[in-house]
């Protein structure tokens, strides 16, 4: 067998996501090839396919698409180490420039956006049948995690803002958090809400609908779900109330998708507290603010405000070890997450969501 099948869209075409016959890739003398077993759908990968952005390897037509990958190692290059067959892995996304940032080790923090991604910018992502790739951006999963180790890629996002809002709080010499709120009840929110419960916070999870699931996912881990709505169904105007009955918040998540919401959010941290931006808001609609009343209150209440994107190797680490922990801690709830399995031949389902989808995977 010398091809394999892959999910491949046409940059610049929308709608153009269809199954290719590719060559299946040989390992250089220092890659490994790995077999692979799911992949995980975002909002990235229908988007790619709308033509909203996406760009092919240089030189080729087509860009294979999916990011968020589960597979295992099948062949090893005669100089690759720190693998061997049979090994279960995933593989980070980002691949660096040459700037100061990447040079140290921290593509996620790339000063120039010269960068690849796999699956989205410059590289062929993992929705095919094989991939190859250097050891030192893979990362290994115990056989314990195989059924979840597809989560652990839409994980590390969470990781890197909780790693980066503690580093931020390392300003003060005592710093005890004691009240989380994360907004959003998707899968980067739930999955926030369960690092927050690993760490012991009283954590509360705001979202627009009432979901008797989500409620009890999030009553699972022993988190508060708050879903409100408006007759416009819009929580926004909610959103500073939530102090009054479940803070102050000493951190606060926002992974909405929601202008809107990541701009209320901002007048309801607690002192001394802060604020992790992760969803990516477009548009340009105008919105009424008192500039006065934000700048009054970050300054006087020492609050902090930040985004928060892509992840590192650090952040792929200690999603493993927080997906074994809550695995031990709360057994199947992470595979609860994962709501709709489609083949391969069925990719376009999974660009659809449908009710109660929460993570939808292509298996392979």
């Amino acid at each position: 067998m010398t091809h394999m099948k892959a999910v491949a869209v046409t940059p610049g075409v929308a709608q153009s996501a269809r199954i290719v016959e590719a060559p299946i890739p040989a390992p250089a003398a220092d890659q490994v090839r790995v077999k692979v077993i799911r992949v995980g759908i975002d909002g990235t990968d229908a988007e790619i396919d709308r033509a909203e952005y996406g760009e092919a390897p240089p030189g080729e037509e087509y860009l294979i698409i999916g990011h968020e990958s589960f597979g295992q190692v099948e062949s090893i290059g005669a100089d690759a180490t720190g693998f061997s067959p049979g090994d279960y892995v995933v593989a980070m996304v980002r691949r660096p420039d040459d700037c100061n940032h990447c040079s140290a080790g921290e593509a996620d923090m790339c000063i120039t956006g010269n960068y690849t991604e796999r699956g989205i910018k410059g590289r062929h992502g993992f929705l095919s049948e094989y991939y190859v790739e250097l050891p030192e951006y893979l990362i290994k999963i115990p056989s314990a995690l195989k059924e979840v180790g597809v989560m652990l890629e839409p994980l590390t996002v969470v990781e890197k803002g909780i790693r980066h809002a503690w580093a931020v709080q390392a300003r003060m010499k005592s710093w005890q958090p004691k009240k989380a709120l994360i907004l959003g009840a998707a899968p980067i929110g739930l999955m926030a809400a369960m690092i927050m419960r690993l760490k012991g916070l009283d954590t509360t999870v705001y979202a627009r609908d009432p979901n008797m699931e989500i409620s009890n996912r999030v009553s699972v881990i022993g988190a508060n779900y708050v879903p409100q709505l408006n007759e416009k169904h819009e929580m926004v105007n909610h959103i500073g109330e939530m102090p009054k009955y479940f803070g102050p918040f000493d951190f606060i998540l926002e992974a909405t998708g929601s202008a809107q919401v990541a701009l209320s959010a901002m007048r309801i941290i607690g002192l001394n507290g802060v604020l992790c931006l992760t969803s990516v808001t477009g548009g340009e609609a105008s919105m009424e603010i008192c500039p006065a009343c934000l700048n009054l209150e970050l300054v006087l209440g020492n609050r902090t405000i930040f985004g928060s994107v892509n992840a590192g190797r650090l952040d792929f680490e200690q999603g493993v070890k927080d997906l074994a922990a809550a695995e031990e801690r709360w057994p199947g709830w992470i595979e609860s997450l994962i709501t709709r399995r489609v083949p391969l031949e069925r990719f376009r389902e999974t660009f659809e969501r449908k009710p109660g989808d929460m993570k939808v995977v292509v298996d392979l």
